[in-house]
């Protein structure tokens, strides 16, 4: 598998090796000893989770506040979104700054989103079945939400804003400058 630095050299894009003939194909979706060591720490995934959304569906921008922060890998394996993650360490040199993916079931791309990231992501295809590996379980009550359009960040998603549907909790989201 290739790991690729982004705009955001914490967070990574993992190209997996695809084997593939007139069968089908095969891929390791999966190797802990190849991230670890390209992140430098152990990894404990605890939680896995899926979503399935219709085109135009945004979700984000999401974290949990500390203690509960999660690292997420993530992918898409139905479709193709536009996958987002927003630095939202203080002490970071790219605080602030975002990175976007595009995700497929076609390119096999994995996002790797370190804790301490907001993410968030946009269904461009007519349906998307997404994928997530967290290593820290949901909490309820450290779940944080920072709005999608905030001014600050002018995150580029790739969609007419008449195109995008909306949660009302994302719709309530906080702005950036308001972290909490």
């Amino acid at each position: 598998m290739n790991i690729l630095e982004t705009e955001i050299p914490d967070v990574l894009i993992i190209e997996p090796k695809v084997f593939g003939d007139d069968r089908g194909f095969f891929f390791e979706s999966y190797n802990q000893s190849a991230l670890e060591e390209r992140i430098g720490s152990k990894l404990s995934f605890v939680q896995d989770n899926h979503s399935k959304s219709k085109q135009g569906v945004l979700r984000g921008l999401h974290y949990q506040a500390a203690p509960y922060g999660q690292a997420k890998l993530v992918r898409c394996v139905v479709g193709e979104v536009f996958d987002v993650a927003v630095d939202i360490r203080r002490d970071s040199s790219t605080y602030g700054r975002w990175v976007g993916a595009n995700l497929s079931a076609e390119n096999k791309r994995q996002l790797w989103i370190p804790d301490g990231f907001a993410h968030g992501f946009l269904v461009l295809s007519e349906t998307a079945e997404f994928l997530y590996k967290t290593t820290n379980y949901y909490a309820p009550t450290a779940e944080r939400s920072i709005a999608w359009n905030d001014p600050t960040l002018d995150i580029k998603w790739p969609l007419p804003m008449d195109k995008l549907i909306l949660s009302t909790k994302d719709m309530q989201a906080g702005s950036f400058t308001d972290l909490k």
